[in-house]
Order: structure tokens, then sequence, then C-alpha cells
């Protein structure tokens, strides 16, 4: 009798554990299509469709393709940063920890949102209706957005009619309203501030520059 108590046990044991290597292995088989939040998807080459992945519980995701993301809340908030802030005020919280890139999502290729609000890498073409709120954000390549383009770090060219703030910005924006700290390229729009001057129109920096000072 015990050794057949032992013996289902022992099987029970096993099963799990192929079930469990099987999920490991499942989740990381790439998907053509996939959605965010989830447990089990880790790559996609295709199109992953996100609404909003809560921080504490946050699994980053690999997509080569499309990143598509529909949080309603990109519709509301540019109203609401249009009348209730002042351009002095449009800044990046430097409390943000710089995330490593394995805890966020990578993007290959193109990024569709009206906001992002997951930590995101994107290698390629951002279009966002309200950029990137309450979340570490970067993007290499284009960044184009009808109100606001928010970057912890950009690389390339980010371009809103209304503003474009970033923390550490090499490469150009064009807007209105201009800021970047850390800031190396060149600003064209209404008022520009970097880490040297501010100046309305255009203004530029190529050298490297001191980053302690707050945004």
């Amino acid at each position: 009798m015990k050794t057949r108590i032992l013996l289902a046990a022992v099987l029970l044991f096993s099963s799990l554990i192929y079930a469990s290597d099987s999920l490991k292995a499942d989740s990381l088989k790439p998907r053509l299509i996939a959605a965010s939040p989830s447990k089990n998807v880790k790559n996609v080459n295709g199109i992953l469709f996100k609404y909003y992945d809560e921080e504490d519980h946050f699994k980053p995701k690999k997509v080569n393709g499309l990143g598509m993301g529909f949080n309603v809340m990109g519709i509301f908030l540019p109203p609401l940063m249009l009348f209730t802030l002042q351009p002095d005020h449009w800044n990046l919280n430097n409390d943000y920890v710089i995330l490593p890139r394995e805890k966020m999502n990578t993007i290959n290729g193109l990024q569709l949102s009206l906001i992002n609000m997951e930590p995101t890498v994107t290698n390629g073409l951002e279009i966002n209706i309200s950029s990137n709120v309450n979340t570490y954000a970067v993007t290499h390549g284009m960044s184009v957005s009808p109100f606001f383009n928010l970057h912890h770090e950009m690389k390339g060219v980010s371009v809103a009619p209304l503003a474009n703030i970033g923390q550490k910005c090499r490469g150009i924006q064009i807007g209105l309203y201009n800021k970047c700290k850390d800031f190396r390229g060149i600003q064209i729009g209404g008022w520009n501030e970097n880490g040297r001057r501010k100046l309305p129109l255009i203004n530029w920096n190529f050298k490297k520059q001191k980053t302690n000072q707050a945004l």
C-alpha cells in the first residue's frame, strides 16, 4: 500500500513538473497575435494588442511587428494636460527609476497607441495620441503625436504640435514647446529649452553636459 502511495506521489510530482515546463516553453514560443496583460506570452512576431499591465505584475514582452494600445485614457488626457498645466510645469518626474531593458516591453517595428502606460523600448516608429505617461519610455527612431511626446530617453526625431518633453535626448525635437535637460541635437519650435540655453525658434547643443539638475 505504501509503495502504491509513494508511486502515485512520484507520478503526480513528475506530471506537475512536465506541465510547468510545457507552459514555460509555450510562453517562449513566438505568437502571431497576442494580448497584454498576459502571463503566458513573451514573444510576438506579429501584433500585440495592449491595454495596461499593472506595474506590480508586469510581464515584459518582445514584439517584432506592431504593438497596438487601446487604453481609453489616451483620449481624455491631452485636454486635461492642456487646461490644467502650464508649459513650465510640463516635466518628467526625476524619481523614475531607470529600468533594465529586460524588464521593459521591446517593440521592434511600430507602436500605435491611444496612450502607452507600459514601460517600453521602441525601436522604429511610435505614434501615440498622448504619448508615454506614468511609465519609463525609451524610443530609438521617430515619435509622432498630435498632442504631446513624453520620453525619458529619446534618440532620433520627436514631433508633436504642442510639446516634446524629455530627460535624455539625442536628435531633433520639433514642436511648439521643446524641453530636454540632457540634450544633444537641434530643437525647432516656438520656445526651446535644453541644458545650455533657452531660445525661441531654434536651439541646439552638441556638447556633453551635466545632468544633475532637475528637469
